[in-house]
C-alpha cells in the first residue's frame, strides 16, 4: 500500500537559492530598502549579499497610495538580515 507523503514547502533559502546572479529589491520597511544582484545567501545569521547595492527610498502619497522609488544612493556591496526583511522582489532583466 503506498503512503501519501508530502514534502514540505520550499523553505525561503531554496527560493532565493534558485535566483543568485538576478537583481532584487529588498524592503526594510515602508520608506527603504535596497537594490542590488543578489550573491551569496547564509543561514546563521540568516542573510543575504547584494553586489552593486543601492538603497532606495519609497514615497507614497494620498493621491497615490502605492510607494514608488523617489530616491537612490550607491553602497556597494551589502549584508542583509533576513530577519529584517519585510518583502523581496526579483527584478527583471530590462529593469533601469
Amino acid at each position: 500500500m503506498p503512503t501519501n507523503t508530502t514534502l514540505p514547502p520550499p523553505s525561503i533559502f531554496h527560493m532565493l537559492e534558485k535566483n543568485v546572479g538576478k537583481t532584487l529589491l529588498v524592503i526594510l520597511n515602508q520608506s527603504y530598502g535596497f537594490e542590488g544582484s543578489l550573491v551569496a545567501l547564509t543561514h546563521d545569521p540568516p542573510g543575504i549579499w547584494l553586489s552593486n547595492a543601492e538603497a532606495v527610498v519609497f514615497r507614497s502619497t494620498i493621491a497615490n497610495p502605492i510607494p514608488q522609488i523617489t530616491g537612490r544612493e550607491d553602497r556597494s556591496e551589502i549584508f542583509i538580515n533576513l530577519n529584517a526583511v519585510q518583502r523581496i522582489e526579483i527584478l527583471h532583466e530590462d529593469r533601469k
